[in-house]
């Protein structure tokens, strides 16, 4: 645990599909509302899986000059947006911080996916010279950083995490480190990604990994720890954080939503797509996170689990949680927000962090919905159908992705 200085979360921004800003977000996950329906972004006929969560009616001119946008994948519109907004609320805007100590860490997991099947529609038809000069600069993963880091002309480092479903969570970590190595005042941190293309969906559904029983009711086709779960719910958008020291923060008056104090990732080697089923590489993420935090098992009221709605991942997260906190895994409420929004991949744990920090500072905890079949495998208190009202003071998220990527982040009440 370092001693160096508290890093503060001073502000916030999602693009999700249950709400295009975080209280839009916030009041669809009080209110237990799934952004989860039938495919519109392609015909999904020739698809075993026909649901996603996808954002609707983004209009990327509310955040910027609409002509940005054609330089832009949709991956990096996203995280732009949710940026923007995040930027707006720290009041960073007003205070405008020295360039030099402002960094950027986004997390995503693909790319600019549909830029990337437009492009192979045209080299295959029309050939190589008539490909777009921005297809490169929309496509590669990077652009998200480097384009937040122009808009808020962020000039420390600007880098990408590239941990599939771990990559939000990931690039908040490492700015956690960042800030208290003292290479950055301010971090602009989180993840984006945007997969809703018949290809990138079609691959998920060659692996077998996507829900398919419940394309006629799509809204309950997420059903994290149920025993009636057959698979994730592909989802897109963007999760932002501002991250400042605790000097800095003070200094300037910010506001806080929370303390960010601690990390743990860790790796399984075990497999390029199935968790270890006997939980090791997540057990020891939780249990690195809370040592780093300087919390023990006894102090975490709330865990917002990956929570993904596989066979695999979800009695393998239990039991990882089980053999981190011990007998105090029963005192948890540990929910999943994925079942509103859907898997948002590399975006996912930067949105989930930010509805952690929301229930420390609204005293709220998500429930899991879709919640009617109980799994004896998955015993832990899952928060079914209905939030819960109480005083929150320290919080976990966990992402655990595809290529054995472990990582969790703790989070405290800042007094």
């Amino acid at each position: 645990m370092s001693t160096v200085t508290k890093v503060l979360i001073t502000g916030v921004g999602a693009i999700t599909p249950i709400g295009k800003s975080v209280e839009s977000m916030w009041e669809s996950i009080r209110n237990g509302v799934s952004g989860i329906g039938t495919i519109t972004k392609f015909d999904p006929v020739n698809l075993d899986s026909k649901v996603a969560g996808e954002v609707k009616d983004f209009d990327f001119s509310q955040y910027a000059e609409k002509k940005m946008a054609r330089r832009m994948g949709l991956f990096t519109q996203y995280a732009v947006a949710a940026a923007k907004e995040a930027w707006v609320d720290s009041g960073l805007d007003e205070t405008l911080p020295e360039p030099e100590r402002v960094s950027v860490m986004v997390g995503n997991g693909i790319g600019g996916t549909e830029v990337d099947l437009e492009a192979y529609k045209i080299l295959f038809e029309r050939g190589p010279k008539r490909l777009s000069p921005m297809m490169i600069p929309k496509l590669i993963a990077n652009e998200a950083a480097g384009n937040i880091s122009i808009m808020l002309n962020a000039k420390g480092a600007a880098h990408t995490m590239v941990t599939a479903c771990a990559s939000g969570t990931d690039a908040i970590g490492v700015a956690l480190d960042m800030i208290r190595s003292g290479r950055a005042d301010i971090v602009i941190a989180g993840g984006t990604e945007a997969t809703i293309t018949e290809y990138c969906v079609g691959g998920f559904c060659a692996m077998k990994a996507l829900s398919t029983k419940y394309n006629d009711t799509p809204e309950k086709s997420c059903r994290p720890f149920d025993v009636t779960r057959d698979g994730f719910v592909m989802a897109e958008g963007a999760g932002i954080i501002i991250l400042e020291s605790e000097e800095h923060a003070k200094a300037r008056g910010a506001n806080v939503y929370a303390e960010l104090a601690g990390y743990g990732g860790t790796a399984d080697a075990y497999h390029l797509t199935a968790p270890d089923p006997e939980a090791d590489g997540a057990r020891r993420a939780f249990a690195l996170s809370l040592k780093d935090a300087g919390l023990t098992t006894k102090d975490v009221d709330y865990i917002n689990a990956h929570g993904t709605s596989t066979p695999l991942n979800d009695p393998m997260e239990t039991k990882a949680i089980k053999g981190a906190f011990g007998d105090d895994a029963y005192k948890l409420k540990v929910s999943s927000t994925k079942s509103m929004t859907g898997h948002m991949l590399g975006a996912a744990g930067a949105v989930e962090a930010i509805i952690c920090a929301k229930a420390i500072k609204e005293g709220f905890i998500p429930p899991t919905i879709n919640y009617t079949t109980p799994d004896p495998e998955c015993d832990l208190d899952v928060v079914p159908n209905k939030g819960v009202e109480t005083e929150v003071n320290a919080v976990m998220s966990s992402s655990l992705g595809f290529g054995g990527h472990n990582g969790v982040l703790t989070f405290k009440k800042y007094v």
